[in-house]
Parts: C-alpha cells; structure tokens; sequence
C-alpha cells in the first residue's frame, strides 16, 4: 500500500492552499514514544493504579495495552462512577512526565522525523501559521520545539486539557488552535498519523494531510479514510533542498 505520486502532488497543492498547518506532535514531528517506552510508561500507571487502590477501573484490556493515554482515559471515565480525585492527578502528573522525559529524549537520540524542520521552516518563511494539535501535554510539545529551535515557528501549542476525554478523536484541541489563530476550518489543513487525527479533523471540517512512515501506518490511515497520504515529507520541501536552505 504504498504511497504515489498523485499523493504528493496532492499533498502540495494542500500546504500551497493552507493558511494555517496543524501538526500532532507524535509521529508527524518526532518519535516521542517508540512502542518500547510507551509500554514502559504504561505498566508505570498500571502499578500506580494498583498501588492507590483502584485496581478495578482498568479492565484486562487496558492493562495489555502499551498506551499511556489508553489508562489516563479509563481513569477519567471511571471518575464518572467513583470518586477518582485522589487518582487522576496523580496519573495526569506521571503521563506528563513521561512525556517530557520522552521528549528530552527524542533530542538526545535525534528522532526528528525526518524532513519535519525542513518543512517547517519552509511554511513558516511562506507565513503559514502553524500550531500544534496534540493528544500530548502541550508542556512535552514546547520542550521539545524549543530545544530544536522551532519553537518560534509556531503561534500556538494546543494539547491535553485536565479533561483526557476532549482527547483526539474529538475534535476539541482543533477548534480550540483554530480560534487561538482566529481562522476558519476551512482555511486550515492538519497533518496527523493515526485514525483518531483523521476523524479528528473530519469532526472539525478541517482538510486532512496523513504522514505514514511505514505500510502499518498508511495502511491504518487509508483505512480511517485519509485521502492524501505521504511516507516522506522530502518530496515536498524539495525546492528548498535544491537551493540548500
């Protein structure tokens, strides 16, 4: 399933068209959380759950699963039941740091995705607004930014809220970048890497630009109904790969 040229062509004549880019972070930016620490992040929040004395608001699913947000998520919902006050910041605080961690080592270990400064640098020198859209603490987000000196490309960081449950698929962190930028959906496109940033940005009536660096990852955004996918965002900065900016 792989990408073509069509595709690209696509793919530029959105970013040509855009007023405004809303990228997630992790994936279309930087690898925050290859799956090995993720699952180790995950069985942390696991064990806290257990500890405090909630064992009963994870069920057997969400424990095998190796996403962090996946147990945030089952925390918040079990809130709606129980009286989780004592649990949910203390979850909330260690997702957080996790992921400030993880992104202080995505600049040690150089998990830039490939050609993502390049193509912000690119938008930014065309003025298109940029603003991350992020399931993540906006915190990692602008760690992570500022130590790679792309913080000043973007006009806003959008990401978690102390509500897990506006996470992606719903639309909220869009609607609230979009009215921080003061635009219209329509003059905006996101680039996202899952099928929770494709229905994301359908919910919000923004256009969709899905980045998938490996045929598990195309395939999940073709099937979740991205239209334009790519594997690479070199072929789209490469005028200024040509002119060695």
């Amino acid at each position: 399933m792989a990408v073509d040229l069509d595709d690209v062509q696509e793919a530029r004549e959105l970013l040509a068209d855009a007023r405004c880019v809303l990228f997630d972070f992790d994936g279309p930016i930087c690898r925050l959380f290859p799956r090995s620490a993720s699952k180790r992040v995950a069985r942390e929040l696991v064990a806290k759950v257990d500890e405090l004395g909630f064992p009963e608001v994870l069920t057997d699913a969400v424990r095998s699963v190796d996403d962090p947000h996946a147990v945030l998520g089952a925390v918040h919902q079990a809130g709606q039941r129980r009286d989780v006050t004592e649990l949910l910041p203390v979850i909330e605080g260690m997702v957080t740091k996790g992921e400030l961690d993880a992104a202080d080592e995505a600049v040690g270990k150089s998990r830039g995705t490939k050609g993502a400064e390049r193509l912000i640098r690119m938008l930014s020198g065309r003025r298109v607004r940029l603003a991350v859209v992020t399931n993540n603490s906006p915190l990692a987000a602008k760690s992570y930014l500022k130590q790679m000196n792309l913080l000043g490309h973007f006009a806003h960081i959008h990401g978690r809220t102390a509500d897990p449950g506006l996470m992606k698929p719903d639309p909220d962190v869009l609607t609230r970048a979009l009215g921080s930028l003061r635009l219209r959906p329509e003059d905006a496109v996101m680039i996202g890497d899952t099928g929770t940033d494709v229905e994301a940005a359908k919910r919000a009536g923004v256009r969709f630009l899905g980045y998938g660096r490996d045929e598990r990852k195309i395939r999940g955004l073709r099937e979740a109904g991205a239209g334009t996918v790519v594997s690479s965002y070199l072929p789209l900065v490469e005028d200024e790969l040509g002119r060695g900016d």
